[in-house]
This record gives C-alpha cells, sequence and structure tokens, in this order.
C-alpha cells in the first residue's frame, strides 16, 4: 500500500502545480484606439507589460515599452484626436511617452520643475486630483480636478532667437497658472511657444476614438477553480 500511497501524493501535487501556474506567452490586447487604424496595444499579464504604437495605414509599429518595463495603462477619461503630436501617459499620471511625426519616432516628455499649480508647491498633480487628459491641436492638456490645467507648449519647429531653442516643444508640461496667471513665476512666462495660450481645453469635435483605455486583466490567465 504504500508505494500506492505514494504515486497519489505525487500525482495530486503535480495537480495542484498545473492549476496555479501561469502561462508562458503572455497576451496581447488592444488598449486604446486614437482611430480604427491607429491604436496602442498591451502585451502582458494582469494589465501590466509592454506597449505598442501602431499605425496600419503609415505602417508604423513602435514599442515603446518592453514588457519588462511594466507599464500600466492611464485609467481616467482619455481623449486624443491630435495626430502629429501623440502623448501616452501611465497609471500615475507623472510622465508622458512623445512621438512629434505621427508615431515614427519616440521621446520622453516631464513635468516642469516649478511649474506646479501652486507656487512652492508640487510640480505635477497626483494621480488622485488628475480628472482627465486631453491631447488636441498638437498640444497635450491635464486637467485636475480642481480646475487646474498642466499643458505643453505650442507646436514649434524654427528655433527662437531668444530662448535659443527649437524643435524642443511638446516635451515640458506646466501648469497654466506657473507662465500665464496673474502672478506666473516661471521663465516659461518669457518664451513664445507659451505665449497666448488660453486657460482651457481646446473643444474637441467630431472625434471617433475611445475616451478611456481598456484592458482586460484575465486575458490569458487559466479559469479560477
Amino acid at each position: 500500500m504504500k508505494p500506492f500511497k505514494k504515486v497519489l501524493i505525487v500525482l495530486g501535487i503535480s495537480l495542484i502545480s498545473g492549476c496555479h501556474s501561469a502561462p508562458k506567452t503572455p497576451p496581447t490586447q488592444v488598449v486604446y484606439r486614437f482611430y480604427d487604424h491607429r491604436y496602442l496595444e498591451l502585451t502582458g499579464f494582469n494589465c501590466q507589460g509592454g506597449l505598442r504604437y501602431i499605425d496600419t495605414k503609415l505602417k508604423i509599429r513602435y514599442q515603446i515599452y518592453d514588457v519588462s518595463d511594466g507599464y500600466r495603462i492611464f485609467t481616467k477619461k482619455f481623449i486624443h484626436p491630435s495626430e502629429r503630436y501623440i502623448a501616452i501617459t501611465s497609471f500615475e499620471g507623472d510622465g508622458f511617452s512623445i512621438s512629434k511625426d505621427y508615431g515614427r519616432t519616440w521621446d520622453g516628455a516631464s513635468f516642469s520643475p516649478g511649474g506646479g499649480a501652486v507656487r512652492y508647491a508640487d510640480d505635477q498633480p497626483h494621480r488622485d486630483e488628475i480628472e482627465s487628459f486631453t491631447v488636441v491641436n498638437d498640444q497635450g492638456f491635464m486637467l485636475t480636478k480642481t480646475g487646474d490645467i498642466y499643458m505643453s507648449s505650442k507646436p514649434f519647429d524654427a528655433v527662437d532667437p531668444e530662448s535659443g531653442q527649437g524643435g524642443k516643444w511638446g516635451k515640458e508640461y506646466a501648469s497654466w497658472n506657473s507662465f500665464a496667471g496673474p502672478e506666473s513665476w516661471t521663465i516659461d512666462a518669457n518664451r513664445k511657444n507659451f505665449q497666448n495660450i488660453p486657460n482651457k481645453i481646446p473643444e474637441v469635435k467630431n472625434y471617433t476614438g475611445w475616451d478611456k483605455m481598456r484592458c482586460d486583466p484575465d486575458l490569458g490567465l487559466p479559469p479560477s477553480s
């Protein structure tokens, strides 16, 4: 009887291990659509992993984040009709991956030091303060629940003779208060690409894309017993 019992024990351990083992190949799903031909794919388990930008018309496939980077989707309202300038933020909303050439090449963008909505306070909003992120007319606009807007500069390609900068638009996000408010305090207030920017998000019309990122956290996982 002893050998028989051993076989049963080994078999039971094998079955338990099989039930709890994760699939080897991570699943891929579309997590955001700008339009039918432009979208974001995420590869990974539990809505975390690698992020890829795809444009079937322009034949672009760009790996923004590798699976090992563990990108997590942005879960707040997200409206993105802009085509040339693309800005993607993540779960925390504390930084951006951007493209200024329709998705062919990508770079990073960040919040400007000292560019918060309140002087001498945080440079950026916390995740629980964010209401939405809208990218329209080649600019990004992050709206907070209190009505403050953090935005990127106006697009420009020529060198600004005053700042000596050129082609760096879209890489810096700052609150409207910091550069255009009644008591503005940052050097952006003197830069041409931050002039005459209204304290509101431009109206978005006839947008057919998604208004939020979507993800199935159970995709690719074995059925729970």
